[in-house]
């Protein structure tokens, strides 16, 4: 299979190419693990990946479905970003015990926090499923009817496929359709908070720094895995015992430096490497643009609202955060997109792609893809537009239209399921509802909904708009809205939800607020969302012979990697600093110094505790410093993205030297271009993630758990 050589072709490649791609890490052997030995790397692909044996596969779970982790004792200790687990450190916090200003730290099993919801994945093994997936869909002609039997012959095989009984099935697409993938997996329920340093330690720099080098933030925070006593994945129960792995990460204190080899190991989330230019010039001019400014209105007023009550600032300090973190990555991905040219270098590519194509004598099969898509992303443009206006408004950044938008769909099931339904969906949607309204606040909304209510109507395409918002007085809707809706508190929405079923949803039709989302809803599912996805379902098929005919036809030494998609994968490269515009240097490693070069007495970004200052003045450091300095964080060329947060990053031998968290602003054009002179990864020097834990927070006893090494 053409698709396997090239993963697997032994090439000598000019140093960055052998950098940037995420791999399937049961596939390293031949190319990569050549490239990774060439860049310095000691292992074997078999120490990285093995099912027979222990490897490093074995110490790196998904956290939470979103996250990566790793485990770092024989005890189950596990580690992941501070933004990772910020939800868990919330939901223990209060205005007394503020576990977001000033850190927690169990001194004893006992002091361990429970976490509902929260869960850990481990893949056990990794096989390729392709022919099955695709059996009996090569005689299919239409794209609707091709998915439809790869999706009933995936559903077949992840309950049919052996393994043991507390395990799972997961299968998954790779290289746009082209090949399948089944991870069988071990999820554990039980994950218990351990650890957490003050989010001025956390998340230092906030959100000026976010997606920012030089970087100086200590981004961790710790859990437990527990099992039941047999090691087995088990429920949250009093007599769970601490999970023993089949493999744990030493630490390394050794240090780096520059050219060291790195390697991160994680889940990336989502990348579209492959788009065709067209399609990247539509988010530059078009989808991006919007949905920062929905977000910039979003962050403003939920900004203006922190600065002046502390218990908001807690409130909304996740939801703030989580909103952030796209609107400055997106910024950032377009001025990147601009300036590196991708557009260009991707017409460039194409350019190149279609003379393949005419030189193997494939026109009929590939000749017209280009220019199929040029027509399929013109035609998509408005419904892409609207789609994401209605995303980012209804669905993401309001609370009270996201709420009304789940119980619209309560009236839906009503409609296709009968009472029934109804009463389970109802019953689970209040309690769910109650966590969400512990963190809202009717004043911060009601001045959200007020500007991101005018951006829909100024700016998604008019002609997909209900007639409610036409020549609609705005202020008094929100003012209609926010003063007689029962969405605005829990007690109110529990009312509207009491009783029998066409009594809750004639009630609901009342509702001022919830009519609203009706109206915007049944707007978009009638005007914009059937027609998008038609069009999409056209892209999607395009794209899957496009990824057919660049594997096909590119040279014997392409480097082709899959898409990210949520799955486990490897990117390695090396520590290494760079230059992102004329006369301006960026060294690879920043100190406790830089920390205090930024500290803001009392500010909410840049605030730095005393203690920290005390042992930075004494030069405390124990053993973790060097020469005198506190490494912080350091970058390296892994090319990384979002679910890489809290992925190991890894030494030449298999030592755990960082904590990866972010990437920097000029490279977050990575998901769909990726330039390696630009592109860095951000990550927790382990040096600096030890002295805070031992030092500052005197939970020494955790260290004493982990297997510290030197080299």
């Amino acid at each position: 299979m053409r698709l396997l050589r090239l993963l697997v072709l032994l090439l000598v490649l000019p140093a960055y190419a052998q950098q940037g791609g995420m791999w399937i890490p049961s596939l390293l052997k031949g190319m990569n693990e050549k490239e990774m030995k060439s860049l310095g790397m000691k292992m074997s692909a078999s120490d990285i990946y093995d099912v027979n044996h222990s490897s490093l596969k074995d110490a790196v779970p998904q956290f939470n479905g979103g996250c990566t982790s790793e485990v770092i004792s024989s005890r189950g200790l596990l580690l992941t970003n501070h933004h990772c687990g910020f939800g868990e450190i919330q939901s223990h916090s209060t205005v007394e015990h503020d576990y977001l200003a000033n850190g927690f730290w169990a001194m004893s099993l006992a002091e361990e926090l429970p976490n509902p919801d929260l869960e850990v994945t481990f893949i056990v093994r990794i096989e390729d499923v392709t022919t099955q997936v695709l059996e009996g869909v090569a005689s299919l002609t239409n794209e609707k009817d091709k998915q439809k039997k790869i999706q009933e012959n995936i559903s077949r095989l992840t309950n049919t496929l052996p393994k043991e009984s507390w395990q799972g099935n997961s299968i998954r697409t790779f290289y746009e359709g082209n090949q399948y993938m089944r991870f069988v997996t071990e999820t554990f329920e039980d994950v218990r908070l351990v650890g957490a340093p003050p989010s001025s330690i956390g998340k230092f720099g906030s959100d000026t720094d976010n997606w920012v080098w030089p970087r100086h933030t200590g981004d961790f925070s710790l859990f437990r895995i527990y099992a039941g006593k047999d090691n087995k994945p088990a429920k949250y129960s009093k007599d769970n015992v601490p999970y023993v792995p089949k493999h744990y990460f030493p630490v390394s204190i050794g240090g780096v430096k520059e050219d060291d080899f790195t390697m991160v190991f994680g889940y990336p989330g989502r990348t579209t490497e492959y788009l065709p230019a067209v399609a990247v010039e539509q988010i530059v001019n078009s989808l991006n643009p919007a949905k920062i400014e929905v977000r910039d209105a979003a962050l403003k007023v939920a900004d203006g609202f922190m600065r002046k009550d502390q218990a908001i600032k807690i409130q909304y300090a996740a939801k703030y955060a989580q909103i952030a973190n796209y609107w400055k990555k997106w910024i950032g991905e377009t001025q990147g997109l601009k300036k590196s040219n991708a557009v260009a270098i991707k017409k460039a590519n194409e350019k190149d792609f279609l003379a393949r194509v005419a030189k193997a004598g494939k026109q009929a099969e590939y000749g017209n893809l280009l220019a199929d898509f040029e027509k399929n992303y013109n035609e998509i443009a408005p419904y892409a537009l609207a789609r994401d206006y209605f995303t980012e408004v209804v669905l993401r950044n309001t609370e009270l239209l996201t709420t009304a938008y789940r119980l619209y769909q309560l009236e839906q099931i009503y409609n296709a399921r009968g009472e029934q339904s109804f009463n389970d969906r109802r019953d689970n949607t209040i309690l769910g509802l109650e966590e969400i309204y512990k963190n809202f606040n009717k004043n911060v909304d009601e001045k959200v909904f007020e500007q991101l209510i005018a951006l829909y109507a100024a700016k998604s395409p008019k002609q997909f708009q209900p007639e409610i918002l036409k020549g609609a007085d705005l202020k008094a809707m929100t003012s209609e809205i926010y003063g007689s809706s029962k969405l605005t508190s829990y007690e109110g929405v529990k009312e509207l939800l009491k009783g029998d079923a066409k009594t809750v949803i004639a009630r609901l039709n009342e509702d001022k607020g919830y009519k609203l989302v009706k109206a915007l809803t049944d707007a978009y599912n009638t005007n914009v969302a059937p027609k998008y996805d038609e069009i999409n379902l056209r892209i999607t098929g395009l794209q899957r012979t496009y990824m057919k005919g660049i594997l096909e036809l590119s040279p014997k030494d392409a480097r082709i990697f899959p898409d990210a998609n949520s799955t486990l994968r490897v990117t390695y490269g090396k520590v290494d600093g760079y230059q992102p515009k004329d006369a301006t240097y960026y060294g690879p490693v920043t100190y406790l110094d830089g920390v205090m070069e930024k500290y803001i007495p009392g500010d909410y970004e840049f605030d730095v505790p005393q203690k920290l200052i005390d042992l930075y003045n004494k030069k405390d450091y124990g053993r973790y410093g060097e020469n005198g300095k506190m490494p912080v964080c350091f970058i390296g060329t892994n090319h990384t993205t979002g679910g890489n947060s809290g992925s190991p990053a890894i030494d030449a031998k298999g030592n755990l030297i960082g904590l990866n968290f972010d990437r920097v602003w000029e490279g977050t054009m990575s998901d769909i271009y990726y330039d390696p002179s630009i592109c860095r990864n951000i990550m927790v020097d382990m040096r600096y993630v030890l002295f805070i834990i031992e030092k500052y927070a005197g939970a020494k006893h955790l260290v004493d758990e982990m297997k510290v090494v030197t080299k």
